[in-house]
């Protein structure tokens, strides 16, 4: 079987390699083999190839936080998934051809969801839920601001925000997004910038904002932070700016402004194997009808990972590399 394998860390299209492995084997007891039909390319694994992410595993290892894939043979102990079912995995490692893992990482999605967005529905889709549950108890007609609006998470959020009544502020950096994230659900789209603050609070009739969402860092986390009301929470998930998020202490001793961090592993991990199946279910059901959805630019085939990855890496595109290792999608 192929797998993608990096033997060093650089850059991303320099060591990365797809390289013929031994295939994985039989399922045990609790286990599920699965053939992976496709997976995404994601800022993380961009950093984890080059060296960067949180996690860096012995040489050489394989990249791929997330995919897709069809159950090709099931352990006798596992009863939630069966032969021929579609299903994603918890568990990273996934650029390759096939992959064997426990039963429990293994969660169903339902027959005829797109490929493509299924592929996808892993990490973005439950990112954006959790971060409007777990942090603020939110009710019909609050307000949620959030950057990076144009981003996946950022569109997944809008839609799921106005699903619960919520309205959002969208932060971007180009103002001919407007119509597009409008027309997704986004109540007011404003462009960053030094004067934010006064722009939102003037928008919003001077609303109190009890939930930022944060994935730029450094000076931007704190005009977000300028954004929410006092005794706010902002949430920082990522930093497209690769610095930390830089906030004066005042915000922090004077207006009792929370600011916290969010890891999807960390939020999937206080909710049981069942929980997580059901959320992963309505998700599932809510691609299939296609509610929630991103926009795919190209798909490759995985002996031509370090093209896949050369082009993630640029800008201009029209959303996600997609690659399939078992043929088209």
């Amino acid at each position: 079987m192929k797998q993608v394998l990096i033997d060093r860390y650089g850059t991303p299209w320099d060591v990365a390699r797809c390289a013929d492995v031994p295939d994985v084997g039989a399922p045990a007891a609790d286990e599920v083999v699965f053939e992976v039909l496709a997976f995404p390319i994601n800022p993380a694994d961009m950093w984890f190839c080059r060296g960067s992410y949180r996690l860096k595993p012995p040489l050489p290892a394989t990249p791929g936080a997330e995919c897709v894939g069809r159950v090709t043979a099931v352990g006798a102990a596992v009863t939630h998934v069966k032969k021929g079912d579609l299903v994603i995995n918890l568990q990273r490692e996934n650029w390759a051809e096939k992959r064997r893992v426990k039963g429990d990482d293994a969660i169903p999605l339902p027959a005829g969801i797109d490929l493509r967005q299924a592929a996808m529905v892993r990490i973005n889709p439950p990112t954006a839920l959790l971060m409007l549950q777990d942090f603020v108890d939110l009710k019909p007609g609050d307000w949620v601001i959030q950057n990076v609006a144009n981003s996946a998470v950022g569109r997944l959020l809008i839609v799921l925000a106005k699903q619960r009544g919520l309205r959002t502020v969208n932060v971007v950096r180009r103002p001919e997004l407007g119509d597009e994230l409008k027309g997704l659900g986004a109540d007011l789209v404003l462009t960053d910038g030094s004067d934010l603050a006064q722009r939102v609070a003037k928008a919003t009739s001077e609303a109190p904002i009890r939930l930022g969402v944060e994935a730029v860092g450094g000076s931007a986390t704190e005009r977000i932070v300028e954004c929410v009301a006092t005794e706010g929470t902002v949430v920082h998930y990522g930093s497209m700016s690769g610095e930390d998020p830089a906030v004066g202490r005042s915000h922090f001793i004077y207006r009792g402004v929370k600011l916290t961090g969010f890891m999807l592993g960390r939020g999937l991990a206080k909710r049981s194997p069942e929980k997580i199946r059901e959320i992963y279910a309505d998700l599932g059901r809510q691609v299939l009808a296609g509610t929630l959805n991103a926009p795919v630019d190209t798909v490759y085939p995985i002996e031509k990972i370090k093209e896949a990855l050369a082009h993630a890496d640029r800008g201009g595109r029209n959303g996600k590399i997609l690659v399939a290792p078992n043929g088209p999608v």
